[in-house]
């Protein structure tokens, strides 16, 4: 099944145009046909199947056959993240993070950060792209930018963690979740957190953990973290 994304469908829909760039890909590259079944969603854990009205390369346009809901997971998971130098490993998290099963990230600017912009619009295309592929009809919420410290003080129901290579007493994360629990996990740059910047996570109760023996990149131990609490609530 191949899935559309569209934000601007909703629940009480009966007929949906596609904007010109989507019905260009569906006439022209797909080569979809009236009558054609379609299958779209709104990112909100709607899916929508769609007979093909029309096709064109201006706008192609569905008449909602029926719809379904996919409830949202119990929990929510939240990882905060440092970018990466090079922006394809962190567009390889985002990937890999929405395949799993992620609600919520929020690049986060530290110490050690070596990349202060990144490009949320390209980011949000990843995410929706890695959506569609694994069939799921949550989009994942792409928070701004945000420095460290204030992203620390804020308000968090549930879990929170924060990963670092320092020496120091740390327990296993998988030790330490709890099912059916939202979780929020702080992933440090290439440098790592800073001593400053974990005793400040300390204070705000944050939870310091390790995610293995060996030293994970940031993507890496990102996904790890991400595999271990959709592995711990399977």
């Amino acid at each position: 099944m191949q899935l559309f994304y569209s934000p601007n469908i909703s629940d009480n829909e009966t007929q949906f145009s596609f904007d010109k760039d989507e019905s260009r890909h569906i006439s022209k590259v797909l080569r979809k046909k009236i009558g054609d079944i379609i299958y779209l969603t709104n990112g909100k854990g709607f899916l929508f199947k769609g007979e093909l009205t029309s096709a064109s390369l201006k706008q192609c346009t569905v008449s909602i056959i029926s719809q379904e809901y996919q409830a949202p997971r119990d929990f929510k998971l939240h990882l905060a993240v440092a970018p990466t130098k090079m922006n394809d490993r962190f567009e390889w998290f985002l990937e890999k993070a929405t395949e799993i099963g992620i609600e919520e990230i929020t690049p986060i600017l530290c110490d050690h950060s070596e990349r202060k912009e990144i490009k949320h619009a390209r980011f949000e295309k990843i995410i929706q792209s890695a959506m569609k592929q694994s069939l799921n009809y949550h989009l994942p919420k792409l928070n701004a930018t945000m420095a460290f410290n204030d992203f620390i003080t804020a308000e968090y129901s549930g879990q929170k963690f924060i990963a670092h290579c320092e020496d120091s007493d740390k327990k296993s994360l998988k030790s330490q979740l709890k099912p059916q629990e939202n979780v929020l996990i702080l992933i440090g740059p290439e440098g790592d957190f800073s001593v400053k910047e974990i005793e400040s996570a300390l204070r705000h109760n944050f939870i310091p953990v390790t995610l293995g023996e060996n030293r994970l990149r940031t993507e890496t131990a990102a996904i790890a973290a991400c595999h271990s609490v959709a592995f711990l609530n399977e």
